[in-house]
């Protein structure tokens, strides 16, 4: 910079020439260079205010648009960051087999605790546990009290406890939100459903995992984001199987059962349209297993899949069909009935006396014991082992169900000439309700062997023959007739044309031996008999019908009218009309000369 000197020589020289004063030329540039410095401070000073007041508009702007950001989205917790793998908590929903959902998730939030930020640790365990009532109040406060930084309080909670929680006002409650398995139809479905559980959690989600049923077996399927959130169809259908679940609870009061289970297949595929065990239980709040006693007194037992019991005399039209297509025997071969049937130490009876002889069609009519068990001495040991296998009754059944393995057939340890007799008439081998529906199934769809599933399928199964069509029509009819005048004419249904066997067993003591009193009865059947599109079995356990002078157990009593209601329920909503049963053939009747 270029300073002006305050008494320019020129200057001075040339006033004091014209007798001028030079101290004035002196003052006038130290005005000026006064106003100079003054004009240069302003404009610094006003360029710093400028720059100023620039900073503060664009920070109160980054602070409003934050706060409107904030204002307009749904409120977070804090959120403690960690590096480890991402928690996937999406899980895909489950539907019955026309869209209808029997499992989903829902957003709800978990609670916890930082002791460290509360004001009275005690007072907030005393008020959190007037809004859960089964949190331990004194662990609670001992926990928020000592050192620990992090406590879990409740993995999830309701939008009502959340909003009561937020009410005690403590700095040290926080939320965090997660990913819950809801079941809006309750205990509807249940054992084919299992539930779910939390796997790997965090404060901002947890992993929802399968714990039982088809949650347990397509458990990574379900949470395979490679699906693209389709959900897992299964074959049930909503509408039957809260219908099967309501009448089997009532058959179960009226014929004062422990418990019962109901299953009901199509013919042609092999799908499980319905599956009922009582008692149940709300996948929502699943109950903990047992720990000691029987397993089949917990609500979580599968009945159905998991239980294997004798199926008594439903055993025997397997032995008349397997007899049937050998040709050992036709539909009027007489049958020697005469009791009771000695072999070595062992007798056999018939609950009536049926006389010395029953045509096989009778056999099965009349449920006779003796005549079944002659019938299997023509089959064989080996044969009739062979021809249950080939049902699929000496091996776990196939289903999609985590507990199908566990229902593992019971089979006689040396498969002797009595083993066989007895079998033949469903006693010395346990089997489930399952086993026996997907047999029946086989009889019913012309003798193709079925492959029960609880998922949707859209073609038939494609098994392997086990009897000729012409022996399943033969089955058939005789399951008919068993029904129309044999110890099973409680089951006819007006218009539906049902075909079916009873089976009573004496229950096993766990001790050995059997009950005199106690007893599993068995209701297999099909519908229609003349064109069957399903089977149904129903199995009561420990029944008494009491309407008469006497206790009645057997399955014509008990099983039987059970299996008819949900049958008179169902059909209908299966899509099948009722209507006239064919004739054997159209005849002519003379009525006028």
């Amino acid at each position: 910079m270029i300073r002006t000197p305050l008494r320019p020589l020129a200057r001075i020289l040339a006033a004091r020439e014209k007798g001028e004063n030079p101290d004035v030329i002196e003052r006038e540039n130290i005005r000026l260079r006064h106003e100079d410095m003054r004009d240069r401070a302003r404009l610094r000073a006003e360029s710093r205010l400028f720059l100023l007041g620039v900073a503060f508009f664009v920070a109160f702007a980054v602070v409003g648009a934050r706060m409107g950001l904030l204002a307009a989205t749904e409120p977070m917790e804090p959120q403690a960051r960690a590096f480890s793998t991402p928690i996937i908590a999406e899980r895909a929903d489950i539907t019955d087999r026309k869209g209808r959902i029997l499992a989903t998730n829902l957003i709800t939030h978990s609670l916890y605790a930082q002791p460290q930020s509360m004001v009275d640790p005690g007072e907030v365990a005393r008020k959190l546990g007037e809004i859960f009532s089964d949190l331990d109040v004194q662990r609670l406060t001992k926990d928020f009290s000592g050192t620990r930084k992090f406590v879990w309080v409740k993995k999830k909670i309701s939008p009502e406890q959340m909003q009561m929680v937020h009410e005690i006002g403590s700095p040290g409650l926080l939320f965090g939100p997660r990913e819950m398995r809801l079941y809006p139809n309750g205990s509807i479905a249940a054992h084919v459903l299992g539930g779910a559980s939390f796997g790997r959690e965090g404060v901002a989600s947890a992993e929802v995992v399968g714990t039982a049923g088809v949650e347990k077996v397509f458990d990574t399927w379900l949470r395979d984001p490679g699906n693209g959130g389709a959900p897992l169809e299964l074959a049930l259908d909503l509408t039957v199987q809260s219908t099967v679940e309501d009448v089997l609870w009532g058959g179960m009061n009226l014929m004062n059962a422990k418990a019962g289970t109901a299953v009901l297949m199509d013919v042609a595929t092999g799908e499980v349209i319905a599956m009922a065990s009582l008692p149940d239980f709300d996948p929502n709040t699943r109950p903990a297993p047992l720990t000691k006693g029987d397993a089949g007194d917990s609500p979580l037992f599968n009945r159905a899949v998991q239980g294997v019991y004798e199926l008594g005399s439903t055993f025997k039209i397997f032995a008349i069909g397997q007899a049937l297509d050998l040709g050992l025997v036709s539909a009027d071969t007489m049958i020697d009935t005469k009791g009771p049937l000695v072999w070595g130490k062992y007798k056999i009876r018939d609950f009536h006396d049926y006389g010395k002889q029953l045509s096989v069609t009778d056999v099965i009519v009349k449920s006779s014991n003796i005549g079944t068990a002659h019938i299997a001495q023509m089959i064989g040991a080996a044969r009739q082992q062979e021809f249950l296998k080939t049902l699929g009754f000496l091996e776990p059944t196939t289903v999609e169900l985590v507990e199908a393995p566990t229902g593992k057939p019971l089979l006689p340890k040396k498969w002797s000439e009595i083993s066989t007799m007895t079998i033949s008439y469903g006693h010395g081998l346990s089997a489930s309700p399952l086993h026996l529906a997907a047999a029946y199934a086989t009889i019913a769809n012309g003798g193709l062997k079925v492959t029960p599933t609880i998922l949707k399928k859209t073609a038939p199964s494609d098994g392997v023959r086990v009897i000729s069509q012409s022996t399943a029509a033969t089955l058939r009819s005789m399951l008919r007739q068993v029904v129309t005048r044999g110890t099973a004419t409680f089951g006819e249904v007006s218009g539906y044309a049902v075909g079916g066997k009873t089976g009573t067993a004496d229950k096993p003591k766990p001790t050995g031996g059997y009950y005199k009193d106690k007893v599993i009865a068995t209701f297999a059947s099909v519908f229609p008999s003349h064109d069957p599109k399903y089977v149904l079995v129903v199995t009561l356990d420990e029944p008494v019908e009491t309407s008469g002078t006497e206790p009645r157990r057997t399955a014509g009593w008990t099983a039987v009218p059970v299996g008819a209601e949900i049958i008179r329920r169902t059909a209908p909503l299966l899509g099948l009309r009722p209507e006239v049963e064919p004739g054997t053939e159209a005849a002519v009747t003379l009525v006028r000369n």
